[in-house]
């Protein structure tokens, strides 16, 4: 559907509306801080719809090489997989490629979540080696 407003401009509206009024009327009081969760939590969710299918779309590649699994295995189930491997042992940090997809993996999951985290905005302007992790 091309209708307008998008979703994107309807989270954007509903965000502008908390920050630019409702906090400021509300300055000094819990409204305030409940506009400002609320405000934060759209932009969450605006960022996920943008974010999260590619994300998930290299979290589940990056699962299934590492687990010799087939790619189309649920994210879900390969992430419990991974985590039964850690926990016996089958597979540590020197396990090849693990490092870097589960550094990946959290630098997705940050630009959702946490995107002005200082780790995220360093690793954003110069990536870093894999040694400095």
């Amino acid at each position: 559907m091309l209708d307008r407003p998008s979703p994107d401009e309807l989270l954007d509206a509903v965000a502008s509306l908390l920050r630019e009024q409702v906090m400021p009327a509300a300055a000094g009081t819990p409204l305030a801080y409940h506009a400002r969760v609320a405000a934060n939590a759209l932009d969450i969710v605006r960022r996920q719809i943008a974010l999260a299918p590619a994300a998930q779309q290299r979290e589940r590649a990056a699962l299934a090489a590492l687990l010799a699994s087939d790619p189309a295995t649920d994210v879900a189930q390969l992430n419990r997989a991974l985590c039964a491997r850690i926990a016996s042992g089958a597979m540590s940090l020197e396990t090849p490629g693990l490092t870097d997809a589960l550094w990946q993996i959290t630098l997705d999951k940050l630009a959702v979540d946490q995107p002005t985290y200082d780790t995220y905005v360093r690793q954003q302007a110069a990536p870093p080696q894999p040694e400095d992790r």
